[in-house]
């Protein structure tokens, strides 16, 4: 019988056992919560996991700006490979946008940058680049980060070492211990930091804490690794959450960094990213930059056009960028108000818990403090989906749905408060033993 659907499949039997021992990979934490989500059939169901703008119904957004560069952008041809000068151009806007428009660093050409396929793209460039110039060195993930950050460098066959950020006690900075870790890690090594509107946690050093950060930096001769996938998103301003970034290059650090555009400008299915890294010079920007151009020919040759020609347009036509930005903080405001309503409606339920983290965190997301099993009690009982660390993203809390969350937030909070197990697993719960991670 075996052999026989074989040979109906055109499968001969000596080729059958190719991939027998290649089993399913685990589910990505935040994907699997969409499956999850997709699979549910109620009318009341919520998806708080993927970190996608909605507006205040629920529905996915195109900016205006986007519109109108597309408007500028009709007729062209979009049929060739990526040229090098809108290559160029992508890159050179994009690093103004951190580092500002005057900056000597654009005027003397002391960046080696590339086009990627949106930060994830760009941190795997960044991976592939660091493995290939520093074998032995680790990279110094925060506890907790981005889940992705994880595979990235492990698929890339970096070693991964964490450094202690979240204070799961205070919903806060780990502030101390950060800096700990940060003096105690050898000389010479390399740090991912979220300059602003940190994922998963929204939780941020103030300016102060980032130039004790940068200093701490200098003293041990670290590699800062930025990720910057929400500049805007924290603040609503686009020069405030790249505050971090400019600190260090003032302090004479030399910097990598990795930019999306997915989020700040809504363009999910466009993929486009930014890798960049500081030179000493014009010549060993040459230099790295055709380090960086081979890694990626080997990976995907060249990225999309019309993804880049949007960002550009955008990013090059001072309306087009202006609009932008006001369209930024409309989005803020939205995800602030939510904040604050959800906070309020848990506070008016008399919860015995302490909510002030939930407007003291800035940005996408909200790490709630939930434990993964108020996560799975919220998603069997209410229909709620987020990833199992507790994360919630903001942007899917809505006028409609935010009184619910809140009600069975508090209801599965409640019942916890009246277990003393549940209580201690709610209070005492550590993000790097989740799925964050």
């Amino acid at each position: 019988m075996w052999r026989r659907c074989l040979w109906r499949r055109g499968i001969s039997s000596s080729a059958a056992g190719w991939w027998d021992h290649v089993g399913a990979a685990p589910k990505d934490p935040i994907l699997g919560v969409t499956e999850a989500f997709l699979a549910d059939t109620s009318p009341r169901k919520i998806n708080l996991g993927v970190g996608a703008y909605r507006d205040d119904e629920g529905r996915p957004v195109v900016l205006q700006c986007v519109r109108g560069a597309e408007t500028k952008l009709a007729g062209s041809q979009f049929l060739e490979s990526l040229p090098n000068a809108v290559n160029t151009k992508l890159v050179e806007e994009s690093v103004q946008l951190v580092y500002g428009k005057e900056t000597d660093i654009v005027q003397e050409r002391r960046f080696a940058g590339i086009q990627a396929l949106s930060g994830t793209g760009a941190c795997r460039l960044f991976a592939e680049f660091q493995r290939r110039f520093y074998p032995e060195s680790p990279i110094y993930l925060p506890v907790p980060t981005w889940s992705n950050h994880h595979n990235i460098w492990r698929d890339a066959q970096v070693p991964v070492r964490t450094f202690r950020y979240y204070h799961p006690d205070s919903k806060g900075l780990y502030f101390g211990a950060l800096m700990d870790d940060i003096k105690s890690a050898p000389d010479n090594s390399f740090f991912l930091l979220h300059p602003c509107a940190h994922n998963p946690t929204g939780v941020d050093p103030n300016e102060e804490q980032w130039r004790e950060i940068s200093h701490e930096f200098k003293v041990k001769n670290h590699f800062p690794f930025f990720d910057m996938a929400y500049q805007g998103l924290a603040s609503g301003d686009i020069d405030t959450d790249s505050k971090a970034i400019k600190i260090f290059r003032e302090d004479g650090h030399l910097i990598g960094c990795a930019q999306s555009f997915t989020k700040i400008m809504g363009l999910y299915g466009h993929r486009v990213g930014c890798l960049s890294i500081l030179s000493v010079d014009e010549n060993q920007a040459i230099a790295v930059r055709s380090q960086l151009q081979q890694i990626a020919r080997a990976m995907y040759s060249s990225p999309p056009v019309h993804g880049s020609l949007l960002v550009s347009t955008i990013l090059g036509d001072s309306q087009l960028k202006a609009l932008w930005e006001e369209e930024v903080k409309a989005m803020v405001a939205r995800i602030i108000r939510m904040r604050a309503k959800l906070r309020e409606s848990l506070e008016k339920l008399d919860s015995p818990l302490n909510w002030e983290h939930i407007t003291n965190q800035v940005g996408m997301f909200c790490f709630s403090g939930l434990s993964p099993e108020y996560v799975d009690h919220l998603a069997r009982k209410f229909h709620i989906y987020m990833t199992r660390d507790g994360r919630i993203s903001m942007a899917g809390v809505t006028t409609s749905n935010v009184d619910y969350l809140a009600n069975a937030i508090h209801e599965v909070t409640r019942f916890g408060q009246e277990d003393s197990s549940q209580r201690r697993s709610f209070n005492a719960f550590i993000p790097h033993i989740s799925y964050a991670n």
